[in-house]
């Protein structure tokens, strides 16, 4: 009897430890058992990690339910967020993991990302068809090419709408010339301006700013989020500093609303 006695104590003890490590681990189930979306409703599908939210946006249009982004949508700049342990403990128990190569925290994705995740880099451009391409290639990887081709046939409808709204207030009905930084020519495109000039990622130079002056632009289409202030100072251009990166909601449509809408205002009061 004395020898069951002495037994139970590291049964016992086995037994809490057991408990204590599951309490710790709120319900047992890792990210890739279930998860909930930006609402708390349950989602379903391969969990997807993206850096930002111009990449998690590009998710989401594929289809993909099961999205989380690393740096908070708050962020201007993206590229100078600072990664947090746990976004890389995120990363580590993702199927998918999107991010682009310009952004400096890269290589650490991809070193936290281990053998597990699949790694997908994205050339992120506003352009129909480079988002299109995206969202193909995503929906492909996912599963989801169904949902993926709608969003894509939504895009082409919005796309030509909005086209049609910002050029019927062109300044006395003919197309504006203006200077893009070369991240923003999208917003150009969906303008049907006249490019005369672009410039960037890096801040104008004294030679730059007499070249683009010299070439008269009416609007400078400049990247606000990597703005490095006013572009063509003295030269009489309006400046319009066009949003790259969906907000919290993830809605890339409403990035291409919002330029229209800038566009539209800057042309009917010129």
């Amino acid at each position: 009897m004395a020898r069951a006695r002495v037994l139970v104590r590291p049964l016992v003890a086995l037994s809490a430890g057991l408990l204590l490590v599951s309490g710790c681990g709120g319900s047992g189930t890792s990210p890739k058992d279930a998860s909930k979306d930006a609402s708390g409703k349950s989602s379903s599908g391969p969990v997807v990690i993206a850096t930002t939210s111009w990449e998690a946006a590009l998710a989401k249009a594929a289809g993909a339910e099961n999205v989380r982004t690393l740096v908070p949508a708050s962020i201007r700049h993206a590229p100078d967020y600072d990664l947090k342990p746990s976004d890389l403990a995120a990363v580590a128990g993702a199927d998918y993991v999107l991010y682009a190569s310009f952004e400096p925290f890269a290589g650490r994705i991809k070193e936290a990302a281990g053998s597990e995740a699949k790694m997908i880099e994205l050339e992120l451009d506003n352009t129909p068809a480079k988002t299109t391409a995206n969202v193909t290639r995503l929906g492909k990887k996912f599963g989801t090419q169904q949902a993926a081709a709608k969003w894509n046939a939504d895009l082409a409808g919005e796309w030509k709408t909005l086209a049609g709204q910002v050029k019927a207030a062109w300044p006395d009905g003919k197309a504006p010339a203006v200077s893009s930084q070369v991240f923003t020519t999208w917003a150009a495109e969906l303008a049907g301006a006249r490019v005369v000039g672009t410039y960037g990622p890096e801040a104008v130079s004294p030679k730059q700013l007499s070249e683009l002056s010299a070439k008269k632009p009416e609007f400078v289409l400049d990247n606000a989020n990597m703005s490095t202030g006013t572009v063509l100072p003295g030269s009489g251009a309006e400046q319009l500093n066009i949003v790259n990166y969906p907000g919290k909601d993830l809605d890339l449509l409403g990035v291409y609303r919002k330029a229209a809408d800038q566009l539209k205002k800057a042309f009917a009061a010129s």
